[in-house]
């Protein structure tokens, strides 16, 4: 529950730099609470105030969204579905539970990464040790760090290319938001990779029952209703979901 509160104050400070700037004037006389609220959308700092929390809600929507794409989330749902469909039960398990299942792996995987950036970045700025720029330079070195460390140079080439950037002489110069798509990207084709090899031996099985019924002449019953059940015995046998996990982890680690 640590990891889950420390990921959500991540997201509330490392996108919305509005709240954290706002300051209360010392030389205001005491309002109404009434007046207060009127006086703050009215006249040009009403209408920033306006401006700010639009923007701020709007950011707010596409956060957990960005979080995602700058964890190991987007793998593991990959990995998740490709395997639900190599079996041969897309509803089974349930979009819930597999959902549920990707973000506490991610959680697990993303942990070591969040425990330093609130170590070095969120505890030093919430105890006002540190500023605002600060913090998002510490917890953005933190993120690229881990985002870097899977991002193929190929697909980093493709976004600097992009983008009109030098070739970097070391990691820091690499900005953000070339290294966010390339790690998505790169953590695509990994994931279709993995899909591909769990799907040879569920196809395999599905190849040897669709020649024994076509041999014995059941043309019209679909492979499917027989080969299903094998598929399920065989991943039960080989502690399929312990397999899987594991190698999802450690390919992070």
């Amino acid at each position: 529950m640590k990891i889950i509160c420390i990921s959500v104050v991540i997201i509330s400070l490392f996108f919305i730099p509005f709240l954290a700037h706002a300051k209360v004037s010392a030389n205001v006389k005491e309002k109404p609470a009434a007046l207060d609220f009127v006086s703050a959308f009215s006249g040009s700092q009403g209408g920033k105030n306006l401006i700010s929390i639009t923007i701020t809600l709007t950011i707010l929507a596409f956060a957990p969204a960005i979080l995602l794409l700058m964890s190991s989330f987007t793998r593991i749902i990959i990995v998740l579905s490709f395997l639900r469909q190599a079996i041969g039960v897309p509803q089974v398990p349930p979009n819930q539970v597999l959902i549920g299942l990707a973000l506490f792996l991610t959680f697990f995987i993303m942990a070591p990464t969040y425990e330093r950036v609130n170590t070095n970045a969120l505890a030093p700025y919430m105890s006002n040790k540190i500023g605002y720029e600060e913090f998002m330079t510490r917890s953005s070195q933190e993120m690229s760090a881990f985002m870097l460390k899977f991002t193929k140079e190929k697909d980093l080439a493709l976004f600097m290319g992009i983008a009109g950037l030098k070739r970097p002489t070391n990691q820091s110069e690499i900005p953000i938001r070339v290294i966010v798509p390339a790690f998505a990207i790169s953590e695509l084709k990994r994931a279709f990779q993995i899909g591909f090899l769990l799907y040879i031996p569920f196809l395999i099985i599905d190849l040897v029952v669709a020649s024994v019924l076509l041999s014995a002449g059941m043309m019209m019953l679909p492979p499917i209703f027989i080969s299903l059940p094998f598929k399920l015995m065989l991943f039960v046998l080989v502690d399929g979901w312990n397999l899987i996990v594991g190698s999802i982890i450690k390919g992070f680690f």
